[in-house]
């Protein structure tokens, strides 16, 4: 059966009070990937909906062995905090149930005002008029609450709201900080399960934050030679690295620090900083390991870090597509991929000021400062995406135009002892090496323009990285100059015995990203020949993927850190002891020969004949497609090959129960979507919204992963009714505020 994984690179908008909808989404993005996970372990899915999932990946199981992942996530503000709760559960294994209480509980004004700015006696008189244009206007707190009874609560949540202190932010930081500093510390120590997350798969995630003073960064011009503008942008990223076993990605300090940061709505909250979170910390007698490694990655150029005030990441980017686009560049391919980016809007649409009559004075400042910046359209993202793809298809093609020109050329430089002589790896590493010379000579004109392009991106990577490794800036030009004077050349590569020229040698000193773009290569070949075999030859593919990661594990370790030497401290004034140390420490042609030794071993296996010259074609004719691909993608490697569809979890995407968006379903977007934080009748009916619209929009992303057809007719509705009902009856102990709703909601969706 062919096997596929539908890869999910989550990007979460931000939304003040929506946060508690969002949270439903990602805890049911979380039970879906449970399902999946449970299905291949062959173990009975968990509770509620996830009983609805498995039995959608059966269905589609007899077509497509289907594996669901979330392996990017990236969110501002509202959706940074939920990112970066799902991303702990995804990587750590980690349950989900108990965050129910940190939103239906905690996110209430009462919880969320600061105590030394409540309302006094004294203060109510000048509230009144508020208080009373509020309910004149209605604002939501009559028959469009979600229960008669949440009425109260929310005209007196509202009234001491009002009568809370001006001109200071309402809103406690430090609360904000412990109460999500308590809800990551509970999480983890429930303890860790099994991560949701393949183990030859990172996950990354990234938050969106604004650094109110900003730093300074050095942009080159040609006249004046060198200017210095404040950058305000700030992504806090993470890595939950790939290996087996528990995958926390970060400490919990680390991630309370993150969300606070990024959901510090201006106005509402007071500015996030460091120390904040030191005091938290303290207070609950724990310790933050790291802590000065962590503030030096995020803050690179600032004096005192700790007391860097931070602001809500939706500022400048509620739509933080960016980072997880970036992240696409070394994605990993397990098998056949369906790549796909989920984002979620809890409120699409143009969401100001409407008609023809031009607006007011106050009204243009509001929109222009904050509404407009904040509801621009994802066009870019979306093209950006696109050009993604386009490109991917390109190369696609190329590469199908390439082969059979390419494994002939293979078997001209090998001659027929390719197919006779017996494989050793000292033979491999021969043919690798005439293969290589025989592609440079092949390219002609073109290899110059290769090399150049390729010495130029190895040159840049090595005087970055050991300027990051010597922390000294001034290391990186001293290292490049350095490189710049041996005079490298690719003209020689192409002559006959270009396989000893200088640069050559350089290559096979420091190109990592090649081996990598190999291995990469080679995977995709493996997975490509799998879907035309059968099953008999199944487990044979299977040893062959596996070994294939070994293989690429050390090389991708690499890129992330090499052993530590001395001479890097000197290399501004020393550059060639410091490459010199980078040799050491990468050691690619030991690493070559190794790979060698298992590649010879894993092709020994039980592999058919075709098979195996096919693999050893794209082995050894990969340089032949470099010389194309490589200027096709700018220098820049891409490690999936994949073509990129977009998706929507939004009300107005949900309409399986009830149409009508947001405006029919949710009540946190009232009181410029302050709103849930009023009534805790409020935050259930969008919590609970936010499951059943994720279920329904989930549903049909996985089962567009298959062609139209291949499920029975109405499958799909009736296990989108399953899972619905499966919900509510899991919830119903713990929304007590909503009956009405539940018992409509049972009406609505039918037997």
């Amino acid at each position: 059966m062919r096997e596929k994984e539908l890869r999910l690179a989550l990007v979460c908008y931000g939304g003040i009070s929506l946060a508690i909808y969002m949270h439903g989404i990602t805890k049911e993005v979380w039970k879906l990937l449970r399902a999946s996970a449970a299905r291949r372990r062959d173990a009975a899915p968990g509770n509620d909906s996830e009983a609805a999932y498995a039995a959608l990946l059966d269905a589609i199981g007899d077509t497509v062995d289907l594996r669901v992942v979330v392996d990017i996530v990236a969110g501002a503000s509202a959706g940074g905090i939920n990112g970066i709760l799902l991303a702990d559960a995804i990587a750590g294994g980690r349950d989900m149930e108990p965050l129910r209480e940190l939103w239906l509980a905690g996110a209430d004004i009462d919880a969320l005002l600061d105590k030394g700015g409540a309302a006094g006696r004294f203060t109510k008189w000048w509230a009144t008029p508020l208080v009373w244009y509020a309910r004149r206007q209605g604002l939501g707190m009559a028959d469009a609450v979600v229960d008669p009874a949440a009425r109260g609560e929310v005209r007196a949540k509202l009234s001491r709201f009002m009568r809370s202190r001006w001109f200071r932010p309402p809103f406690s930081g430090v609360s904000f900080s412990t109460m999500l500093y308590d809800a990551l510390q509970t999480m983890a120590a429930m303890g860790g399960g099994t991560p949701l997350i393949p183990a030859g798969l990172p996950l990354d995630l990234f938050v969106t934050v604004t650094d109110f003073h900003g730093r300074p960064e050095r942009l080159a011009l040609h006249s004046p030679g060198e200017i210095v503008e404040t950058e305000h942008r700030l992504v806090i990223g993470f890595r939950s690295p790939a290996g087996a076993g528990p995958r926390a990605i970060a400490d919990p300090a680390e991630l309370a620090f993150a969300a606070r940061a990024t959901a510090s709505f201006p106005g509402a909250f007071p500015p996030a900083d460091v120390a904040e979170i030191d005091a938290v910390v303290a207070a609950r007698g724990r310790t933050w390991p790291g802590r000065d490694a962590f503030l030096r990655r995020i803050f690179p150029r600032h004096a005192a870090p700790a007391a860097a005030p931070l602001i809500d990441g939706s500022v400048l980017n509620n739509r933080p597509f960016g980072p997880a686009i970036e992240a696409l560049r070394h994605r990993p391919a397990h098998r056949e991929v369906d790549r796909r980016f989920v984002y979620i809007d809890p409120m699409p649409g143009r969401h100001g000021q409407t008609g023809d009559s031009p607006p007011g004075f106050f009204t243009t400042i509001l929109r222009a400062l904050a509404d407009i910046p904040r509801e621009q359209p994802i066009r870019d993202n979306l093209e950006a995406i696109a050009a993604m793809t386009a490109t991917i298809r390109r190369l696609r093609g190329v590469i199908e135009a390439m082969t059979p020109e390419v494994d002939a050329a293979v078997e001209a430089a090998i001659g027929m002892r390719f197919f006779m002589l017996p494989l050793n790896p000292t033979r491999l590493g021969a043919w690798r090496s005439r293969a290589q010379t025989a592609a440079a000579r092949a390219s002609g004109f073109a290899y110059a323009a290769y090399g150049a392009l390729k010495l130029a991106q190895v040159s840049d990577s090595v005087a970055a990285r050991i300027a990051a490794l010597a922390g000294d800036p001034a290391a990186g030009p001293a290292i490049a100059a350095y490189i710049d004077e041996q005079r490298l050349s690719a003209a020689a590569a192409s002559a006959r015995g270009g396989a000893y020229s200088a640069f050559v040698d350089f290559l096979r000193r420091f190109d990592l990203e090649f081996r990598i773009r190999r291995l990469r290569f080679l995977l995709r070949r493996i997975n490509l020949l799998a879907a035309a075999l059968g099953d008999d030859e199944r487990p044979a593919i299977d040893a062959l993927k596996a070994g294939t990661y070994r293989l690429l594990a050390p090389y991708a370790a690499l890129r992330r850190r090499v052993p530590d030497d001395p001479a890097y401290a000197g290399a501004a004034r020393d550059p060639l002891a410091a490459l010199l140390a980078l040799e050491r420490g990468l050691d690619l042609k030991a690493l070559d020969a190794a790979t060698d030794a298992a590649l010879v071993e894993m092709l020994a296996l039980d592999v058919a004949s075709p098979l195996r010259r096919a693999l050893l074609r794209a082995w050894l004719g990969f340089p032949f497609y470099d010389v194309v691909l490589l200027p096709l993608l700018h220098g820049e490697g891409l490690d999936e090959f994949d073509e990129i569809k977009v998706d929507r979890i939004s009300p107005d995407d949900a309409v399986a129960i009830r149409a009508g968006g947001h405006e029919a379903t949710l009540k946190g977007t009232q009181f410029n979507s302050f709103g849930a934080f009023f009534s805790r009748a409020y935050r259930e009916n969008d919590y609970l919204w936010g499951r059943l619209h994720a279920a329904d929009r989930l549903i049909d992303i996985v089962a567009s992963t298959v062609p139209a057809g291949t499920l029975a007719p109405g499958a799909t509705a009736t296990i989108k009714r399953q899972a619905f009902h499966a919900i509510i009856d899991a919830e119903r102990p713990y929304l007590t505020a909503v009956p009405n709703l539940l018992a409509s909601l049972a009406r609505e969706i039918g037997p």
